[in-house]
């Protein structure tokens, strides 16, 4: 038969629709810093498996997430909106909430579950614990979590701590929505990590004949920190240790997948929930120079380390400075992987131009608020700060035990512009100096929150 340009074409529109979509691994650490990684300029912290892993694809530089907590975090990552339009802004839901996620709203994984995926979630939740709230009503197959924050238990933060007795019941893992025994005790949270590795490879290794998408939320870092006898006291410090036993079963599940030979028809995602939890001192990370920490919408809080390797797709070894963000997820995984889009509108815009190198920007604009308050906004390298309050991590006093928290403090800030190619730290205001580019910014800002405004949608309450 003679191979026409027409019947080629055919052929090639054939083999598309017969090609397996990729598999997807969502990897997030928990209040891993900015500067924790080797490949993000750490020098204390080995993550040798992490580092190879940014070998193999693209590193951001400029990568963001909606809100530094854990819960607003969760809900962009997993919705592509904006938490507070859904009404999960500025929170950590603690044990026993009213609230959660709304089961009206479409997560990453009920659009991969239309796709035809397998869908497994591993690790920390924090979406409502509710038995409505909790992964299988939310899109997973498969599931095996804590429901919120390793440190919402009655043990505290190092051993003898009594402090959270009074305030939190005993931890829960709960397996496909069944609660399965709980976090009894030090040894039980030094063996967090290893569990959830475990759960996690075992997802890959049962998963026959079908794409997937396995989403491994770690408790870690988050204090109060655990390592195995293996990593335990063998680092510069406690963080240093935990992360390295992190980085040790991110390689775990990257060699489950070579063992598979899935390596090459896999998406493979490492980041953080928001930036480093800095009142912990040696229990926490760093920023790697940027301004504060968790809680804040300073660089330090919200600007995060962020890794894909796609085979094929990705060029390796590659960096980029498009600004993109947490909420962009969804949709760039639901357009690279032929999943369908969610029905209703949401606020992540697809980064998929600048993995496959057709582009240098992902957005212009990015808005950085806290609970429900817009607090600051930027466009390209400009970021003007609205006055608002903010925990400042500046001048903390030891804490008297090591591994409790050290005492933060409430700080005011007017209108302050920064320029963040020249200045990523934020320690020059410039407002003064570009006062039509803060009167361009602070019209962009009302513009910005009347459509959030105009947009809510009910949170899930029980």
């Amino acid at each position: 038969m003679r191979c026409t340009p027409a019947w080629l074409l055919f052929i090639a529109f054939a083999s598309s629709l017969l090609a397996k979509p990729p598999n997807v691994v969502l990897i997030m650490a928990d209040d891993l810093g900015w500067g924790d990684l080797g490949c993000y300029g750490s020098t204390q912290n080995k993550t040798p498996r992490i580092d190879q892993l940014a070998k193999q694809g693209m590193r951001f530089e400029q990568f963001y997430v909606a809100q530094a907590v854990c819960t607003s975090s969760r809900c962009a990552l997993l919705t592509g909106c904006y938490p507070n339009r859904l009404g999960l802004g500025g929170t950590a839901l603690p044990p026993a909430s009213k609230l959660g996620l709304n089961n009206e709203e479409e997560t990453v994984a009920e659009l991969f579950q239309r796709a035809g995926y397998r869908t497994g979630v591993v690790g920390k939740w924090h979406l409502g614990d509710a038995l409505t709230f909790l992964p299988n009503k939310q899109g997973f197959d498969e599931s095996l979590i804590i429901p919120y924050s390793n440190d919402m238990w009655p043990l505290g933060y190092y051993p003898g701590d009594v402090s959270r007795k009074k305030m939190y019941p005993k931890l829960p893992r709960i397996v496909d929505g069944v609660p399965f025994g709980e976090l009894e005790d030090w040894v039980d949270m030094d063996l967090l990590t290893v569990r959830q590795g475990f759960r996690a490879t075992k997802f890959i290794r049962d998963t026959i004949d079908r794409p997937f998408f396995l989403y491994l939320a770690t408790s870690m870092p988050h204090t109060p920190l655990g390592a195995s006898k293996d990593f335990k006291g063998k680092g510069p410090t406690p963080y240093a240790d935990t992360l390295a036993e992190l980085d040790d079963t991110v390689g775990r599940v990257l060699d489950a997948l070579e063992s598979k030979g899935l390596a090459q028809d896999t998406i493979v995602i490492f980041t953080s929930d928001n930036g480093p939890w800095l009142n912990f001192g040696r229990h926490a990370g760093v920023t790697g120079g940027l301004r504060e920490g968790k809680g804040t919408t300073w660089e330090g809080g919200v600007r995060v380390p962020f890794i894909i390797r796609w085979p094929g797709k990705v060029k390796p070894a590659s960096s980029t400075r498009a600004v993109a963000a947490n909420l962009d997820l969804l949709p760039t995984l639901v357009e690279a992987c032929g999943a369908p889009a969610p029905a209703k509108p949401i606020d992540g815009r697809t980064f998929l131009p600048v993995l496959r190198g057709e582009s240098a920007v992902a957005r212009e604009v990015f808005p950085y608020y806290y609970g429900d308050k817009l607090e600051a906004i930027r466009q390209g390298r400009w970021k003007l700060h609205l006055p608002h309050t903010y925990r400042s991590y500046d001048d903390m006093k030891p804490a008297e035990h090591d591994g409790g928290p050290m005492k933060t403090q409430q700080k005011e800030i007017g209108f302050a512009l920064f320029d963040l190619e020249a200045d990523p730290a934020e320690r020059n205001d410039v407002k003064d100096a570009h006062p039509e580019v803060v009167t361009q910014l602070k019209e962009l800002a009302a513009k910005e929150r009347a459509a959030l405004d105009a947009g809510k949608r009910p949170v899930g309450r029980l």
